[in-house]
Order: structure tokens, then sequence, then C-alpha cells
């Protein structure tokens, strides 16, 4: 079986450990351990009786749900089958563009949708360093179509702030970058994105991991979306609510693009339960809070167990994931976690500029990121 490009593969996993999938602890995937809320189970339950039924076709209570949440008009929201048919419908729009801006290390399905409408591709590299983080390469660009620029991060109040000095024009480009940044868990400033808007013809901002980040910290460009009409935000419900089963996301933008882009799309790609469990997890202030409190000492245990592995480097992250860099090769961690202690972290492979020696891993409750620090330490 074909070694998997995402994490979360458990038949693949199971397949390589000899054993059942639902066997596979899986620290692959970046899913809350909390979920899925039982207000969203419930609401699944409640509307099995009209699975025979077609969805409404405009999704209107679930959009007039998140218009609640987030405090904007429902046409400037859009559901989808996950954030990935949304990115699809993006990639489609970043293709009419002479190029597109990619901060990488980048998540593998931004390639994917570029290369599907044969989007011109700029990378822009973020070193990574093992004591502090992100800091500043002389060379971040070189390979960005933007000689005379950098490309700098710096830490401001518990955030990172991003710069790209002003050099060659980019109001025939796009920018797509995602906030927590996946796979490093950095978190840029509000402001440092901002002045990209005046320089883009079209920004995309993914925030597929910012319901993670507390409410007086997280840094969602929602805010200001219709201060811009060239400003795209994509959400997930399905990592923070634990759903990635029922495939749930949605587009924030201008009412104009989101419009174009359901002409361009399947009918009905949000199933009816998908819709009902969104709505009630939407509403449970409860689970929220819950999250946002078990988080920050699970990472915490997690990070400063991995920290005092030997050969073990964790970067500081404020997303549910933690990047570590290795000294030995993570694919062949990954086989020795898997055949045994049936444990599935994820590697980097995908990830052109990590490679083999670094691995990603999601932060579970504390006694399953105990079992994974004990087994590492046998590895």
């Amino acid at each position: 079986m074909r070694q998997p490009g995402h994490g979360g593969n458990l038949a693949w996993a199971a397949a390589l450990a000899g054993c059942p999938p639902d066997a596979i602890l899986d620290f692959s995937a970046s899913i809350s351990p909390l979920g899925p809320p039982n207000s969203a189970i419930a609401a699944i339950l409640s509307q099995i009786s009209n699975l025979k039924h077609y969805p409404d076709p405009n999704y209107s209570e679930l959009r007039l749900a998140l218009s609640h949440f987030h405090q904007l008009p429902p046409e400037w929201i859009l559901p989808g089958n996950g954030s990935a048919e949304l990115l699809t419908l993006i990639g489609r729009e970043l293709a009419q563009l002479a190029a597109t801006t990619l901060i990488t290390p980048a998540f593998g399905d931004y390639y994917r949708t570029l290369a599907a409408y044969n989007a011109k591709v700029l990378e822009c590299p973020l070193s990574l360093v093992s004591q502090c983080g992100l800091l500043p390469r002389g060379d971040a660009l070189a390979h960005g179509g933007f000689p005379h620029e950098q490309l700098r991060t710096r830490r401001v109040t518990g955030h990172w702030s991003l710069f790209l000095n002003k050099g060659q024009r980019t109001n025939d480009k796009g920018l797509l970058l995602n906030n927590p940044h996946n796979p490093t868990g950095k978190l840029f400033s509000r402001d440092s994105i901002l002045p990209y808007l005046e320089q883009f013809a079209l920004v995309v901002v993914d925030e597929a991991f910012m319901d993670f980040v507390p409410p007086n910290e997280e840094q969602s460009l929602i805010p200001v979306v219709q201060e811009y009409a060239n400003l795209v935000i994509l959400r997930s419900l399905t990592k923070f609510y634990s759903l990635p089963g029922l495939r749930l996301g949605y587009a924030i933008a201008h009412p104009d693009c989101l419009a174009k882009w359901q002409l361009w799309r399947d009918p009905w790609p949000v199933n009816t339960l998908a819709a009902a469990a969104a709505i009630a997890a939407l509403q449970d202030t409860e689970f929220q809070q819950q999250t946002w409190t078990w988080l920050p000492s699970a990472r915490n245990q997690l990070f400063q167990g991995l920290a005092k592995t030997p050969g073990l480097q964790p970067q500081v992250s404020a997303a549910n994931f933690l990047l570590v860099e290795s000294q030995k090769s993570t694919s062949q961690l990954q086989r020795e976690l898997l055949k045994h202690h049936q444990i599935l972290i994820r590697d980097c492979l995908s990830f052109k500029e990590l490679g083999d020696r670094f691995f990603r891993v999601a932060v579970r409750e504390k006694s399953d990121n105990q079992r994974l620090l004990t087994a590492l330490k046998e590895s």
C-alpha cells in the first residue's frame, strides 16, 4: 500500500503495524481528541429521518448560524465539502493571476489545487531554526521570483509578525498562506498580514487551526474581511470539533466572489448530517471553552516531554500540533513506532523543505501523550 501524503491514513498504518485500524493511536492527524461534541452527535441523530430529502441548496440555516457566530452577513459565507473543496475553487481563481506566492513549507493540498489549474507557483521559504523557530533568512525569496525581497519573521507579544519587504510589483499575483502556519504552528499577527492586501491581487488565508487559539489571542482576519474585496478566508469545522469524517468547511469572502464559485461546483456539496452537526457545534460554547482550557497544558506536557527526549527538538506552537526536529530518520522512526507500539506519527516527507529530519504530532489527551513519549524513548 502506498505511503500516504496526508496524516490520518489508518488503513495504511494498520497494514504496516499488523493490527486493526482502531488499534492505532493516531498522532498524525491534527484532530481534537475531545470530540465530536455530544451536541453534534445529537443533531446528527435528529436528522436521520431527513435523509430522504435533498439538502437546502442554499444552506440557509447553516449560513445563518455561521453569520451569527462570526457577526457577518450570510452572503459573505459559503459552506463546502471540507475546506479542501473550497481550496480547489480558490485554485481555479488563483490560476487566472500571473502567479501565486506560497509561504513554505506549505500544506501539500496547496500544490495540488494550483497544479490542477496549471497555476504558476512562487515559493517563499521560511527558515526553521531549532532554538527559536522562524528567523530571517537572506535568500528567503531566492526561488520566489522576488530577488530583491526577504521574507522575515519576528516575535510580537506571543505571536509572529510576517514581513515581506517591498520590491517588485505583486498586484498581478496571489498570496496563499495559513495562519496558524502548518506545519510549524507559528501564529502570525493580523497586522503583519494586512499590508499584503494592498500589495497582492488576491490574498487567501487558510485559518483551519485558528479555532484552537483562545479568543483573546487569535489573529483572524475575519473582523476586517468586509473591508477587502481581495481577501478570502478559509475555515474548517472538522479539526476543532473532531468531525473529519463529515467533511465540512467554509469560505468567507466578498459575495460576488462566492456567487461565482457557487456556479463552478456541483450542487449539494454539504450533506444534511454535516450541516446539522455544524449548527449544533457552533452553538456549543461549553465544548469550545473545554478545548481552550485543555490544549495549553496538554501541549506543554507534550512539548516538555519531547524536549527532554535525546535527539528531538520540538518547535513552539500556537496550534494543536507540534513540529519536531529529529537527529534520526523520521520515516524510520514512524515505522518503528507503528510496528512496536501501534502509534502513528506524521512524517514530513511531503514538505520538501523538511524532508526526513522532521515529524509532526497532534496534541492528544495527557495519557496518550505520555504513551507516545515513552515509546519515543524506547525507539
